[in-house]
């Protein structure tokens, strides 16, 4: 599968007046990286949208600029939005050197049908939804499959440990780390509350009788 490519050109327009541009159907994106000089670029929005909704975050993208012979092979680093109606505003790029290992957070996709769920009584937990990988630019998978379909009762577990990568791909993460695992719904009993129990009402018509004053003195009789 070959890198995604995307056009852009030099930007001349900065600060509050990049507003025109996004007017236009254009967003101003930013490439920086280790030894370079930072770019300040544009390119079409439409595009870019459809790169990142379709290809996510995670692959390698390469950027054909304007007037440069060879594209520079760059990562996603962020994306801004308007908070309000979601509106591309800006994009950061990473450039990496594609002969060194670099690290990346990559999305866990979990296919597959557990057998757990089929009982009323169990639910899957999804512990981690990110590993972070070491991989060669070009090896950097767009996220990691993980299939479900072998968890068959409550305490079935699968490990980092348990994931399978290619010779060139390793994980950081601790593998006894818990990706995802069945537990038993907890279902609330409610507790019957039992009031302590009262003294029996004293029977009508008894009487408390006053102990007798033990310092009376007896009188002599003389």
């Amino acid at each position: 599968m070959g890198n995604i490519k995307l056009k852009a050109s030099n930007r001349t327009v900065f600060g509050k007046s990049v507003g025109s541009l996004r007017k236009q159907g254009i967003t101003p994106i930013h490439v920086f990286g280790n030894g370079i000089k930072s770019l300040s670029l544009q390119c079409e929005s439409n595009e870019l949208k459809r790169i990142i909704s379709r290809e996510g975050a995670t692959r390698l993208i390469d950027i054909e600029i304007e007037k440069e012979k060879k594209p520079r092979s760059v990562f996603i680093r962020e994306i801004q939005r308007d908070t309000l109606n979601g509106q591309l505003l800006h994009v950061d790029f990473y450039q990496v050197n594609k002969k060194e290992k670099m690290n990346a957070e990559i999305p866990i996709v979990f296919t597959g049908d557990s057998p757990a769920i089929r009982s009323k009584i169990n639910i899957i937990e999804h512990l981690l939804t990110h590993l972070e990988i070491e991989a060669y630019p070009e090896k950097m998978p767009p996220h990691i499959e993980v299939d479900i379909s072998c968890l068959n009762e409550a305490g079935d577990a699968i490990y980092v440990k348990d994931i399978v990568f290619d010779n060139d791909i390793s994980t950081t993460a601790d593998p006894e780390h818990i990706i995802v695992k069945v537990s038993r719904i907890k279902v609330a009993v409610e507790k019957e509350v039992i009031a302590p129990k009262v003294e029996e009402e004293k029977t009508a018509g008894e009487t408390e009788i006053e102990p007798e004053n033990e310092n009376v003195t007896e009188t002599e009789n003389k």
